[in-house]
């Protein structure tokens, strides 16, 4: 059951959102979609980013605002920390061709800072072995998307139902171990293997304000946010103000 928590924002404002890892934005577009104000923060320059942000270490943003107070600002948080060493691709193909480098793993990390903030939040990551629990998974199928794209999201302090996993239409279009298949879907990672075009890539994800392949391939489809912004904001109690 979902305990009633204040939705903080400034006068006649919308409940503010601090979207951490933002990358170019697709998590927060679809919050934005749903109703809120999105502050971003990334490590690198994001000129394509759409809402105001700031660069540098999340993890150390976050513990500043925490120290400073000023986390109060916020109504609800939502990271997507880098784990590239525990994700699909890194645990399957990845480590049994040889191919890749070091990654980080910061899921432990961000946890724990954002248990200290007091607020709702969201841990996002891809499939994997990530230290994460899957309280839900959503696909592009259950939103008529070019893309698979599994997410897995972790609630903290509050929760929201599982919708139904819709059967997959078909195969994801690409070769696969020297063989091509093709299939209603795009591959929305790397570059060869027959991937698809930019703008193939920005149909499928619906992402139309970014045309950097790095970023899209990066990115969570703003559909998957949009869901889980509307329930946030339907769950959660709208009840404090706050000085801006």
């Amino acid at each position: 059951m979902t305990q009633p928590t204040d939705i903080r924002r400034a006068p006649g404002s919308r409940p503010r959102l601090l979207d951490l890892f933002s990358c170019a934005g697709g998590a927060g577009t679809g919050y934005a979609r749903a109703g809120f104000a999105v502050h971003g923060c990334d490590i690198a320059d994001r000129p394509n980013y759409p809402f105001p942000y700031h660069r540098g270490d999340a993890l150390t943003y976050l513990a500043h605002l925490i120290a400073t107070g000023e986390i109060h600002r916020y109504a609800f948080v939502h990271a997507s920390p880098p784990c590239q060493d525990k994700c699909t691709l890194t645990v399957g193909t990845n480590h049994s061709q040889g191919w890749g480098g070091t990654h980080v793993d910061l899921v432990a990390p961000t946890r724990a800072l954002l248990e200290l903030t007091g607020l709702p939040y969201v841990i996002e990551q891809p499939n994997g072995r990530a230290d994460l629990r899957k309280d839900l998974t959503l696909c592009g199928e259950m939103y008529g998307l070019g893309v698979i794209r599994h997410r897995n999201f972790e609630l903290g302090r509050w929760t929201i139902e599982q919708p139904a996993h819709v059967a997959h239409r078909g195969r994801v279009r690409g070769y696969r171990h020297g063989k091509y298949f093709d299939g209603p879907y795009v591959a929305a990672y790397g570059n060869g293997g027959g991937k698809p075009s930019v703008p193939e890539l920005q149909a499928a994800m619906g992402i139309t304000w970014t045309n950097v392949r790095e970023e899209l391939t990066e990115a969570i489809p703003p559909a998957y946010t949009e869901h889980i912004g509307r329930a946030a904001l339907t769950a959660l109690t709208p009840v404090t103000e706050v000085a801006a």
